[in-house]
């Protein structure tokens, strides 16, 4: 087992991670703010899931001996039509999963740590597949009206 490549692995995830879970909790106020309580809760809930998973890695990080690092976060420009924002989570997520399943390949000789990410891969495609279906039903009943459904 090459606990060196794990522990950048998990610390990389762990990093983004934190950065992508803050941004989802700030939408959320901010789509909550504008009257969609729904959506808004499902980006807040959202975040709470995904520092879940952070959990889990650090768990993991210091489990193989390794230091815990916060690189801090990057600015991101925050969204506030929430159709644009579910648009520019989706083009993150196929970005994320694609990696996912990259870092995944590198990490067999380590099952402890395949385990969680194989499950975070698994939960990363569930939250794609939200996005992808939410756009496909604005298409198909417009955007007034999916809106309407997140009040």
């Amino acid at each position: 087992m090459d606990a060196k490549k794990s522990i950048e692995t998990l610390q990389f995830f762990a990093t983004g991670l934190t950065e992508g879970a803050l941004v989802h909790k700030l939408q959320g106020q901010i789509f909550k703010s504008q009257g969609f309580s729904k959506l808004g809760q499902k980006y807040i809930d959202h975040f709470t899931e995904e520092m879940e998973w952070v959990e889990k890695f650090v768990e993991r990080i210091l489990d193989l001996g390794g230091d815990i690092k916060f690189d801090g976060a990057k600015s991101r420009a925050l969204i506030s039509d929430p159709v644009e924002y579910i648009k520019a989570d989706l083009d993150i997520q196929k970005a994320g999963v694609d990696l996912l399943y990259k870092c995944i390949e590198q990490l067999p000789c380590d099952p402890t740590t395949f385990d969680i990410m194989k499950a975070y891969l698994a939960d990363e495609e569930e939250d794609l597949y939200w996005s992808q279906g939410a756009l496909e039903m604005i298409e198909k009943i417009g955007k007034q009206n999916w809106l309407f459904t997140q009040v």
